[in-house]
């Protein structure tokens, strides 16, 4: 190989040729060019100079069949031109053999056509007749596959007509050993890492011989192989003990040849006939059994993936659903919490009143905006937070962590674990110590207080009689604020303001005045207030048995309304669950309607479009027809005119080269006849010239006064 070349190489234009015909095919049939080499191999092949036949020995050499494409890996599967997937290595092999001449045939044609015509004038020069190699097996071999034409007046059967015919074995010629021959088949070692125990696939079974006169049990069970029947189970075994029986059975027939005991022989066979078939059906229901047992696997499992694919459909609907609730509340919240924050700070300044950053209380407040300012607002402090992560190599990969613990001393990696010592309540004298005691303390001070936390409270007791809850009063209609004037707002505020003071004064004159006119009753009321102390106690006990009362008396109400209410769901959704079948029933019987409906308007539809293909069709056949017969006449025309034409070409040229051809050769015999001539006579001598006269008298005069005599004497 040379250096490398990189090309990238050009779709090629191919060849198309159209071909009248049939209309509706449109077909567009590629012409692949003459093969590069047809001048050298082809003998119908024609170069009319040694020019052309160098121009495409040229052309053959430099075509891109002597390119090979070689792929580059790391760019095997990219599409761009600057990288590319594959490189052009130039092959210098050169694919037309030695053997094969590269010359130009021109010069042997014309020496070969000089000889034929010295043959013609000289019989020294006529060519011996050179018979062709057969070579079969080689380029000759198409010849040797040519069936004749059988030609019969009658009608005969085709293995008359194809009846191969018997042919002398052909003798091939024995190689040359010129050439060492080189075998097809090569002895390749291979190696593997694998047992033989491991690779094997099937057990393995000796060879055997078998003695004569002697028929082995265990050949009986050849059919048995690995996997099919072996090792043998129960099956397998009952099968063989039925093979015994039944070879026992056949010991015991009576022979062919007593005739006395066919009626026995044939009542055995039918009775072993009868026990076969039963044995039969006895297999056919087992079989039957176990096919319907499998059946009934596979509809609970068909069962149970349903089952599976309808709760995880629900449990995805369900999950969907969720979410867009929670998305739903999480809204409702987030609309709320505004709303909320809103009003907040118009309550805070229902003056409307602007007021000035206090910058000193912003920063003396660790909860305000200059701290922790809300993101809300459009403040993000973690922003860049990425930016201050440390990036150490010693932290972010295991190379790094392993050399920081190699550089760790013993005692962090391998840490000493001292068992702890009991601790010492007691002192010397065995009195507990003051901590000790205190411990001790605290943690029945914890259980008391755990135990009364988890105590359970004991259930309140509803109560006797009805008691009747305050409905509240609706709240009034939020107040609107519209706005005006500063001057008119001041004044708005001054009059609030006043009126606050004088409905103030207004109210604390009533008390007054209340309190002057009854200042002997509140004496009163205080004088006799110590001795009402067991008539409150009694009218105490009596409301709290009241309350219990009506406590029991909501709570039953609360268990009644909990029970009908769930007689109630369950009574709804019986009914929604009735109403939706119906509904979904009612839906799908009207789209099955409406499908047949439009599947009958699709069969007609269907059936028109049909007719009219089939019309079209025949017509468009009958006009293909037609235009292939037309097609055919102008190709006749025009190909009988082209014959006629080049029949006249070919006949003028060939009588016009002849006679050219035949003149030269006149006037090239004639110049050489006389240069002969000439040299003869300024060569010859008298006697010569003498004996030249004799034979042209000889030739000429006698013979000629001979015919003249002889038709003198004809008539007489």
């Amino acid at each position: 190989m040379s250096h490398v070349v990189t090309i990238q190489e050009p779709q090629a234009k191919p060849q198309v040729s159209k071909i009248h015909g049939h209309a509706n095919s449109g077909a567009v049939h590629k012409v692949s060019s003459s093969r590069a080499y047809d001048f050298l191999y082809d003998p119908l092949f024609i170069v009319s100079s040694e020019k052309d036949h160098a121009q495409a020995n040229m052309q053959a050499f430099l075509s891109r069949s002597r390119l090979r494409k070689v792929p580059r890996f790391r760019t095997m599967f990219s599409n761009l031109i600057h990288f590319p997937r594959h490189s052009l290595y130039w092959s210098k092999a050169d694919p037309v053999p030695p053997s094969v001449s590269r010359e130009w045939r021109g010069h042997e044609e014309k020496h070969r056509e000089a000889l034929q015509q010295l043959a013609v004038t000289d019989p020294s020069f006529q060519m011996s007749k050179v018979y062709e190699d057969p070579d079969v097996t080689g380029k000759n071999r198409y010849k040797y596959f040519e069936r004749p034409f059988l030609p019969f007046s009658q009608q005969m059967p085709l293995n008359v007509v194809l009846a191969s015919t018997k042919m002398q074995p052909y003798t091939f010629p024995p190689p040359s050993t010129k050439y060492p021959a080189i075998t097809s088949k090569y002895t390749v070692g291979t190696q593997t890492d694998y047992r033989d125990s491991e690779a094997q696939t099937d057990p393995y079974s000796p060879e055997y011989v078998v003695c004569q006169d002697s028929v082995p049990e265990l050949l009986t069970l050849a059919t048995l192989t690995w996997g099919r029947g072996l090792p043998a189970g129960q099956a397998e075994v009952e099968m063989i003990e039925r093979a015994r029986e039944k070879r026992a059975w056949e010991a015991t027939l009576p022979s062919l040849s007593d005739i006395s005991q066919f009626e026995k022989r044939r009542r055995m066979m039918n009775e072993m006939e009868r026990k076969e078939w039963a044995f039969r059906e006895q297999e056919i229901e087992k079989l039957q059994e176990i096919r319907l047992e499998v059946l009934k696997e596979l509809l609970k499992k068909r069962d149970k993936n349903q089952n599976e694919v309808n709760m995880k459909r629900l449990n995805a609907q369900w999950s969907k659903l969720q979410e867009a609730k929670e998305a739903k509340l999480a809204k409702i919240q987030r609309t709320h919490v505004s709303a909320i924050r809103k009003l907040v700070g118009k309550r805070k300044n229902v003056e409307g009143k602007l007021e000035r950053r206090n910058i000193i209380k912003d920063y003396s407040d660790y909860a305000s905006q200059v701290y922790g300012p809300l993101s809300r607002l459009g403040r993000f402090p973690d922003n860049n937070s990425e930016d201050f992560v440390v990036k150490n190599h010693y932290l972010d990969t295991y190379e790094g962590l392993v050399e920081l613990e190699l550089c760790l001393p013993e005692f962090v990696t391998q840490p000493r674990i001292r068992s702890p010592k009991p601790k010492v309540i007691t002192t010397k004298a065995g009195f507990l110590k003051r901590a000790a005691r205190m411990d001790h303390e605290l943690a029945e001070v914890h259980k008391a207080l755990l135990d009364k936390k988890n105590k359970v409270l004991e259930p309140k007791k509803p109560l006797l009689f009805l008691q009747r809850k305050p409905v509240p009063q609706p709240r009034p209609p939020t107040p609107t604020l519209e706005t005006s004037s500063n001057e008119e707002e001041d004044i708005e505020m001054a009059v609030l303001y006043l009126q606050k003071l004088l409905r103030g004064r207004v109210i604390q004159n009533m008390m007054f005045e209340g309190k002057e006119k009854r200042l002997e009753l509140i004496q009163e009321l205080r004088t006799t207030h110590a001795l009402q102390e067991d008539e409150r106690l009694v009218r105490k006990a009596e409301k709290q048995m009241i309350l219990a009362f009506q406590r029991q008396r909501n709570l039953h109400e609360h268990k009644v309304l909990l029970v009908e209410n769930h007689l109630a769901g369950l009574e709804g959704r019986v009914l929604a669950d009735m109403f939706d079948f119906l509904s979904k029933e009612l839906v799908r019987l009207q789209e099955e309607r409406r499908i047949h409906a439009f599947a009958m308007l699709a069969d007609r539809q269907r059936r028109m479009r049909e007719a009219e293909e089939s019309g079209r069709r025949q017509v468009e056949q009958s006009r293909l027809r037609e235009e292939d017969e037309i097609f055919k006449e102008v190709v006749k025309v025009h190909q009988s005119t082209i014959t006629s034409y080049l029949e006249d070409i070919i006949l003028n040229t060939e009588e016009n080269t002849a006679e050219e051809q035949a003149r030269a050769e006149v006037e090239k015999m004639a110049k050489e006849i006389n240069d002969i001539a000439y040299e003869m006579e300024s060569r010859r001598s008298q006697l010569q010239s003498e004996e030249i006269v004799a034979e042209l008298v000889y030739s000429f005069l006698i013979p000629e006064v001979q015919k003249e005599s002889v038709k003198e004497k004809g008539p007489k």
